[in-house]
């Protein structure tokens, strides 16, 4: 049983511009809240409305297909936010298709929703983050890079992309203070994962394979991107953090 747990307020993040793409639900939200929760100026894009956002959270319907939907959002929300220090590429989607019978059409898609929208979102930010002196990037890699469910070939080649990304942006970026970190989340089970994909077997067959017997929530994962963002992690750069309760 978990005991009583007690976590970490980080006074650089109090006032600084964070921007989150898809936070209207699941592990998206929870970052937009807790950063919110740490007294930054958060903005957050999505196709759909949220449900219900914290106080001062600046939102706008944005498709990160259209890059140049995406880049204007961003400096909108810097006019009103002030710079943006902090990105978080969030977006995904991991759709299921026989490999087979998957188009090039299927492929385009699932790369324009995982991948590429990271790495423009950054081209993007990158004026207002140099500007200020620095900032964080933080992508999203998954375990399925090492789990080879084969109906997730484009999603695990997007991840896959994203972990390259990574490392060379965090490279490309260093000399202008802005760090590039990824998070690799185990099967965190959302309200989009539950009606799509998980089973009366699957939480225990995911049990069976961690080492910690307990489910990886979206605040287990939102805690590490805040982390990531603060002052406190100003020395990590070009990493890769799991959180997934030793599945892979």
């Amino acid at each position: 049983m978990t005991p009583d747990l007690q976590f970490a307020r980080y006074p650089s993040l109090a006032g600084r511009g964070v921007f989150v793409t898809g936070g209207a639900s699941g592990i998206g939200e929870e970052i937009v809240r807790q950063f919110a929760a740490q007294g930054a100026r958060v903005a957050t894009i999505d196709l759909e409305m949220p449900a219900a956002l914290p106080e001062g959270v600046w939102f706008q319907r944005c498709d990160v297909r259209d890059l140049d939907a995406l880049a204007a959002a961003i400096v909108a929300a810097g006019g009103e936010l002030g710079p943006i220090r902090v990105l978080v590429n969030n977006v995904a989607r991991d759709d299921r298709f026989d490999a087979a019978t998957m188009t090039a059409a299927d492929w385009d898609e699932m790369q324009a929703v995982n991948l590429r929208h990271a790495f423009f979102a950054t081209q993007a930010v990158r004026e207002q983050m140099a500007a200020a002196g620095g900032g964080a990037v933080i992508n999203f890699t998954s375990p399925s890079v090492d789990l080879k469910e084969p109906h997730l070939v484009a999603y695990a080649t997007a991840k896959a992309g994203l972990f390259g990304m990574t490392r060379t942006l965090a490279a490309a970026l260093g000399p202008e203070g802005i760090r590039v970190n990824a998070v690799r989340p185990g099967w965190v089970f959302t309200a989009r994962q539950r009606a799509l994909w998980v089973g009366p077997d699957t939480e225990a067959a995911v049990l069976g394979r961690q080492a910690l017997k307990e489910l990886t929530t979206e605040a287990d994962v939102a805690r590490i991107v805040v982390f990531l963002a603060s002052d406190d992690a100003r020395m990590l750069t070009a990493q890769v953090y799991p959180v997934d309760g030793g599945l892979v």
